[in-house]
């Protein structure tokens, strides 16, 4: 008979790819209507936020940006968010990595941690979606005041992260 020895060791393993949100992600970049590339003019911009079917961004993730050298108004990227939240999962102001790291510091600040009281957790590491790395410092952070130890990688290899 094979014996589970990973099984009947206690190591509860966390995966962080089951609170990967599922929904396309997008980036919004605004020098797409900047005047001339440089400017922002507000009577356009406002037309432009009127004119636009923004339901093709439904059920997406949205990151606002500005790829080019220009000063952009805060207020601008308000705009956006407001004609985009009834449609949008998320908006958020930065780049696609920034999008991904608000999406799993809001997964992990609802977990409730009291299954992993005075465990051994390992955090595994491979993964189908991108996890970002701010992903697996939050989840130690949160895990380190309960936990009896965490680790990272797999059952069979592990790397010592810290131990009471």
């Amino acid at each position: 008979m094979i014996e589970n020895k990973v099984e009947k060791s206690g190591l509860i393993t966390f995966n962080l790819e089951d609170f990967y949100p599922k929904g396309e992600r997008v980036s919004f970049d605004i020098a797409s209507v900047l005047f001339q590339g440089l400017i922002l003019k507000e009577k356009d911009f406002r037309e432009f936020i009127k004119a636009t079917d923004w339901s093709v961004y439904s059920d997406k993730y949205v990151s606002l940006v500005c790829t080019a050298d220009a000063i952009v108004p805060i207020w601008s990227y308000m705009l956006l968010a407001t004609a985009l939240e009834p449609y949008a999962k998320k908006v958020v102001f930065g780049n696609l990595e920034t999008l991904e790291t608000v999406i799993f510091s809001e997964a992990l600040s609802n977990l409730s941690l009291t299954d992993y009281q005075d465990e051994r957790i390992i955090i595994k590491g491979c993964s189908k979606y991108p996890v970002p790395v701010s992903a697996y410092v939050k989840l130690t952070s949160m895990l380190k005041p309960i936990a009896k130890s965490v680790m990272y990688g797999e059952a069979c290899s592990t790397v010592p992260i810290y131990k009471k």
